[in-house]
């Protein structure tokens, strides 16, 4: 029987134990189906908001260059700094997708959907039913609420026109990059800092629904409790439908319909976004039975057999 000299044993190199646990476990449902070191969330959670506020202010600073504005980082949502804030949240998104599964190594079409596949005609088919719901939402706003708008009146103006379609063109981009960085990124990883399946989803449920809310910016507490709220409900959807075509269907839906229906009724200018301290009211509650409708809506999708979601 041979024996390893000891020239052999100093050039054999280390073996990596064969049964360490997958990053990935498709066995757990999507949201709590990440492994990882308990410090990688948190660099998650740390670095895309500064990309975000780097991306913002610059972009902010250089619209009011070109249109010579006096306070650059005033709430007035001219077209350039509507363009600003579409594309750095949606750079955000990108990033905390591409950080997560670069620090992570797991293939970054995990942190869009698992076990299962990116269905594009769920995407397709949750945009038209959340379409439908978020205007329906809008409409009874504007009868029973109106008092609780920005809503000055219809208009249309350059300033419209040009409003109108940074809304269009960018701010579904805008929306998948907020989904792609709380839903995706932020649930899944904060989720990793419990093992039990029902523990862990709480937990990223909680951590990416404070965390939205904290990135809007409001310190109004309806404010603040209808963002926190929609993170729970778009996070559900993501959970439910194990993947994110759900949420992002419905923020799609949800900020483009306001997006249009705020530049229209602004008489023609510039509108504001007020959040701060007693800007918000009871009206919100309006908009959060639309957050509840569209999370059954999406239950009851899901409960289908397959063959009649795939027909």
């Amino acid at each position: 029987m041979d024996h390893p000299s000891p020239s052999d044993a100093g050039n054999r190199r280390p073996q990596t134990p064969k049964h360490a646990p997958p990053a990935v476990d498709p066995s757990r449902p999507f949201g709590a189906h990440l492994r990882m070191a308990w410090w990688k969330p948190l660099v998650v959670l740390a670095v895309p908001p500064l990309v975000m506020l780097v991306l913002q202010v610059l972009s902010w600073q250089l619209a009011g260059v070109i249109e010579g504005s006096d306070d650059p980082m005033s709430p007035t949502m001219t077209p350039l700094k509507s363009l600003g804030v579409n594309l750095s949240i949606g750079a955000s998104g990108v990033v905390a997708i591409l950080l997560l599964a670069r620090i992570t190594r797991v293939p970054w079409r995990s942190l869009i959907s698992s076990p299962r596949a990116f269905d594009a005609h769920r995407l397709g088919s949750y945009l038209g039913g959340a379409a439908l719901l978020v205007g329906a939402g809008i409409g009874v706003t504007a009868l029973v609420a109106r008092d609780s708008t920005p809503w000055a009146g219809f208009g249309v103006s350059g300033t419209t026109i040009a409003l109108l379609v940074v809304t269009v063109l960018t701010t579904p981009l805008q929306s998948a990059g907020e989904e792609l960085w709380w839903r995706s990124a932020v649930l899944p990883a904060a989720a990793s800092w419990a093992r039990a399946v029902r523990p862990a989803l709480a937990v990223g449920l909680v951590v990416s629904s404070l965390g939205f809310a904290t990135l809007h910016g409001s310190s109004d507490p309806w404010f603040f409790g209808y963002f926190t709220f929609i993170g729970i409900c778009t996070g559900l959807m993501a959970i439910i439908s194990r993947g994110i075509e759900a949420p992002v269907a419905f923020h799609v839906a949800n900020n483009v319909l306001f997006g249009i229906a705020n530049t229209v009724l602004a008489d023609g200018e510039p509108y504001a976004i007020d959040r701060s301290t007693d800007a918000g009211d009871a009206s919100l509650l309006i908009l959060a039975a639309v957050n509840i409708v569209m999370v059954v809506l999406v239950w009851l999708y899901e409960r289908r057999p397959r063959a009649v979601r795939a027909g």
